[in-house]
């Protein structure tokens, strides 16, 4: 068995916000991914703006910051 008596001071308002905290983390670390890398081996004449996973990753993030801030 997992012993979490350690967790037993945090409240639920402070575990929010390190998720929302997380969160945060996880976007600015997906910014500094090269855009090269993202669209390594596909010609540069077929790049699409909704190709680029910079962008999806940041609406996922968006959506699961914003059910978490919510709830």
């Amino acid at each position: 068995m997992l012993n979490f008596n350690w967790l037993s001071g945090v409240t639920p308002e402070q575990a929010k916000w390190i998720f929302l905290g997380l969160f945060i983390l996880i976007g600015l670390l997906v910014l500094l991914i090269p855009r090269d890398y993202i669209f390594e081996g596909v010609p540069k004449e077929e790049r699409h703006w909704y190709m680029n996973l910079k962008l999806w990753a940041w609406v996922v993030l968006g959506i699961l910051f914003y059910t978490y801030y919510i709830f």
